[in-house]
């Protein structure tokens, strides 16, 4: 066998082969033309009204705040480690463009021989290496294309099926799955009911949002549909909604963080100045001061790739709940209540809060390889997420009854291994997801500076620091996790997830939607803006007591 190298192939022949043969290509030629294509996509994206309204940071901070990194090592064919390196990360964002021909598998020739060429099959040669780019790139106008927007490079769609479930996932079961089992206490097994419900409608929502996308190349994200439907007003409203969103999540890690440690170290206090801080908020400012540096990080790609254990602490957390229950044996044994009027409204809010995902949604569907098995691949996160949360809803409540607390790590016995492991993972996690959910705010806010402050570190280290500090003093404010979950939920996740998508795919498509579409949108926007309004009035009054009392 023969092994012949250089720096654009690398063949191997069978046994048979007597020799190599190499195809040779105009590599000058190739790269001009790509440039070519380069510059024509980036102008055309330069001129749209979607790429230069604010915030253009978003399809490059969401994407990082989305993406699950793939766990296999794909070799470009290059031995530079900056190739190589990008091939960890499946984010559109954080891997350039790479022709579709890079990614093809290594099963064949990439490039046929030409007719006068032709290999004969007693020579047959496989490539193992990249060969040069075609003649033409391999992304066309007529394909969704990604664009990161800092270089204004356009980048191929990348996202394999596995990898689009995974990051459904990943965004859909977070830390609202911690609080199913309080949601079903306040509402009670009628209220299970409600979180299907909107398991229903949000995946109804969100391939409404596909054909908003659809029904213009130059719409990427949710504040270009949001600009498409309501003009620059409604990118704008959109953005600000999203962002919130994204800001109370971080101020959730923080109480979170505070009480799962506290729990661990109740005696744990100290003396500042006179200021005699408990638990609760001394772990509340050491979580602080410990995320603070990944805030400032530039390049967060490696958190991207350590985040995807959020997906296996999510499962790992919930396994360590049914152990608990079946084999240490704490029991399924409290029957529960049927249906709590009183406090419906706050399992409403939790329960919609576990469906906010739709600001990534159209991320994860521009970047997939396969568009059309977008379906397929909400229903799949939506089907394995739903039946994590209503199986954490069960056996929780049926665990702990009335004595629920808004976490269920805070119920389970401290004693116990599987216990401590739950409350590791639910601890460690959102040190990982701080700084990827923050970031998208900060990025926005750093787009505002005027432009000669633009090159300087100092303003964008002196943003993301008073954002994480801003997280802690709401956070110590209003330490109520389950409370203000429920009030994210009501207030901003009922607007992202079941009032704006129909109300954008009504304006989008207007007068091509028929009566049966229009009226399911109709029913859909009312049920949102229902149960916002009860939901949210219930948190509030809720937390107005609780900071009464």
């Amino acid at each position: 066998m023969k092994n012949s190298v250089s720096d654009q192939s690398f063949y191997i022949e069978s046994e048979d082969d007597e020799e190599v043969e190499k195809l040779e290509y105009d590599r000058n030629e190739e790269d001009e033309g790509n440039e070519e294509f380069y510059a024509s996509f980036s102008s055309q994206r330069k001129n749209s009204s979607y790429a230069t309204q604010w915030p253009q940071s978003y399809r490059q901070s969401i994407d990082l705040y989305s993406s699950v990194p793939s766990p296999t090592i794909g070799f470009l064919g290059t031995p530079t480690l900056s190739r190589l390196g990008s091939s960890f990360l499946s984010s559109s964002l954080t891997r350039r463009f790479t022709p579709e021909s890079l990614n093809a598998p290594v099963k064949k020739p990439l490039l046929p021989p030409s007719v006068d060429d032709e290999i004969q099959p007693h020579k047959r040669t496989y490539s193992l290496a990249t060969p040069a780019p075609s003649r033409k790139p391999s992304v066309r106008f007529d394909e969704k294309v990604q664009v990161d927007h800092g270089h204004g490079i356009p980048l191929g769609r990348q996202s394999s099926y596995g990898q689009a479930v995974v990051n459904g996932i990943n965004v859909l079961c977070g830390v609202g799955i911690l609080s199913t089992p309080y949601a079903a206490k306040e509402g009670g097994w009628l209220g299970l009911i409600i979180l299907l419900t909107f398991a229903v409608l949000s995946f109804y929502t969100g391939l409404l949002l596909r054909q908003c996308l659809d029904s213009s190349p130059e719409l990427e994200t949710y504040p270009d549909i949001g600009q498409a439907a309501f003009g620059s007003t409604g990118r704008i409203a959109l953005s600000i909604i999203l962002y919130v969103e994204l800001y109370a999540s971080c101020v959730d890690y923080i109480i979170l963080e505070g009480d799962n440690l506290s729990s661990l170290f109740p005696n744990a206090h100290i003396n500042l100045g006179g200021f005699d801080l408990n638990s609760r908020r001394l772990f509340s400012l050491m979580t602080t001061l410990a995320v603070l540096p990944t805030v400032w990080l530039r390049d967060l790609s490696v958190l991207s790739y350590i985040s995807a254990g959020g997906v296996v602490a999510s499962f790992l957390v919930v396994f360590c709940l049914f152990w608990v229950g079946l084999v240490d044996q704490v029991g399924f044994q409290n029957k529960g209540t049927v249906l709590n009027l009183s406090t419906l409204p706050v399992a409403v809010g939790l329960y919609g809060f576990c469906y906010s995902g739709h600001a990534v949604f159209p991320n994860i569907y521009t970047s997939m390889a396969e568009p059309r098995k977008f379906s397929s691949v909400l229903l799949s996160c939506f089907g394995i997420c739903s039946l994590l949360y209503a199986g954490t809803a069960v056996m929780g409540y049926k665990m702990f009854g009335e004595a629920t607390e808004s976490q269920f790590t805070l119920n389970m016995p401290k004693d116990l291994v599987a216990s401590k492991i739950a409350v590791w993972a639910t601890i460690v996690n959102p040190f990982t997801k701080y700084a990827l959910t923050l970031s998208p705010v900060a990025m926005s806010l750093e787009e505002l500076l005027p432009p000669r402050h633009l090159k300087s570190h100092v303003y964008p280290m002196l943003i993301r620091t008073a954002l994480v500090v801003s997280t802690l003093l709401v956070g110590l404010s209003v330490p109520f996790f389950g409370l203000v979950l429920s009030l994210i939920g009501s207030l901003l996740t009922m607007l992202v997830t079941l009032i704006l998508p129909p109300a954008c795919y009504l304006s989008i498509l207007r007068g091509k939607v028929g009566c049966i579409q229009a009226t399911i949108c109709i029913i859909i926007i009312a049920v949102g803006a229902v149960s916002s309004a009860f939901g949210t009035y219930s948190a509030l009054t809720k937390i107005i007591q609780n900071l009464s009392s």
